[in-house]
């Protein structure tokens, strides 16, 4: 599940320059939105790239949108084009806020009628969480609403669960925190969790750790099995393929690839040294150009198809799981060993993997070098019997061999 973060930056911070921190401080952190009043839209957009929601109170927000639609008429846009916003948001000083009294029955909303206004862009809603009328406030705008934006107030669990069972399905549901701590609970919360936070802070750490508890939240944790090694042999040269990660890697990292789809060998990051060569723990000597590596959705790429930018998954010996991106893919013709296994379940998986002792592979004893493997060795994967069909998984009937 995708989770997102975003920061709260309108008036209600303060200055410009106290808005200016934060959003300074959720740049840097790598949060995905922020919620400012309308008339910062263009100071965020000098400030860096990130995603800009807009409070819509007495003006109008202009709206990517609305730009195109200038840009198509005369094929200029006004000086307005500079406040472009992402997404609206209703419901300061208003219903949404309890500014203005909420309609007992909510159709003369006028927070709800900016939400149904035509046009093709993203809607927000902000509801604060005052009583049991406002969740049902919250329900009825996640009916228009992209983002469902409810913060409570001296709320416990019971009203966001209430809402994630309710309308989790239908918008993208964000729960207002002040904290990293308050945000890991409403991502867990119903053992589904918010899809994302809006976090409420000045502390550019607590910005920080509340992203890192996002990260988190979206990862996945493998079931890692082990193979018995069946043969090892010398298979000739073969274009072998090094992934160079903008990420130091830790000792019990790596990457899990393979010949055969269904059974992918985790192979150790660089991270170890050698009297031969210093450690490269941004590195993962990852096979042969044929093979598949994983990546963090969930689903394989070719050796050969990685390149600069791409994501690809790391995998810890526990299971645990993070993304890295591709910072360099070098490929240069190497000896290689051919490596044939079979898992519990009787199936017999194979990969290439160069003839090095700096290639390592998770065995039983601990780090083993691939120049060190014999038959009998017990060694870590990750299996799944299931066919891939261009990276994603498929139920089909599929021989590799």
């Amino acid at each position: 599940m995708t989770r997102a973060v975003w920061v709260k930056a309108d008036d209600a911070v303060g200055d410009w320059d106290d808005r200016r921190a934060r959003i300074t401080a959720a740049l840097e952190a790598g949060a995905d939105w922020v919620l400012v009043d309308e008339d910062d839209v263009e100071r965020v957009r000098e400030l860096g790239e990130i995603n800009v929601a807009a409070f819509r109170t007495d003006g109008d927000v202009t709206l990517v949108d609305d730009i195109d639609d200038a840009e198509a008429d005369d094929g200029d846009t006004d000086d307005s084009a500079a406040s472009q916003a992402d997404a609206i948001v209703v419901g300061k000083n208003g219903e949404g806020d309890a500014t203005i009294d909420l309609p007992e029955d909510f159709a003369g909303s006028a927070d709800l009628s900016t939400l149904r206004r035509d046009g093709d862009f993203q809607r927000g809603a902000y509801v604060r969480i005052l009583g049991k009328e406002y969740e049902r406030f919250a329900e009825t705008a996640a009916e228009e609403a992209d983002h469902t934006i409810v913060v409570g107030e001296d709320w416990t669990i019971i009203p966001l669960e209430n809402l994630i069972a309710r309308i989790g399905e239908e918008t993208n549901l964000i729960a207002g925190v002040t904290s990293a701590e308050e945000a890991k609970t409403a991502f867990e919360t119903l053992e589904i969790g918010s899809d994302a936070v809006l976090l409420d802070s000045d502390d550019p750490d607590e910005i920080r750790e509340t992203v890192e508890v996002r990260d988190e939240a979206a990862r996945e944790s493998l079931d890692l099995t082990t193979a018995e090694v069946l043969e090892v042999e010398r298979a000739g040269s073969a274009d072998r393929v090094c992934i160079d990660t903008g990420s130091l890697l830790e000792h019990d990292e790596g990457m899990l690839v393979g010949s055969m789809s269904r059974g992918l060998v985790f192979v150790h990051a660089e991270t170890a040294e050698s009297p031969y060569v210093a450690s490269r723990p941004f590195r993962v000597n990852a096979g042969a150009v044929h093979a598949y590596v994983r990546t963090p959705d969930g689903g394989t790429k070719y050796l050969s198809e990685l390149q600069s930018g791409d994501e690809v998954q790391v995998v810890d010996t526990d299971g645990n799981t993070r993304e890295a991106i591709v910072g360099r893919v070098k490929i240069e013709q190497r000896p290689m060993f051919r490596i044939a296994l079979e898992t519990a379940e009787g199936d017999r998986v194979e990969t290439l993997l160069q003839n090095a002792e700096t290639i390592k592979v998770a065995a039983d004893e601990g780090r083993k070098a691939v120049t060190d493997l014999e038959a009998g060795d017990e060694i870590l994967l990750y299996y799944e019997d299931t066919a891939r069909h261009f990276g994603e998984a498929v139920e089909e009937s599929i021989i590799e061999k």
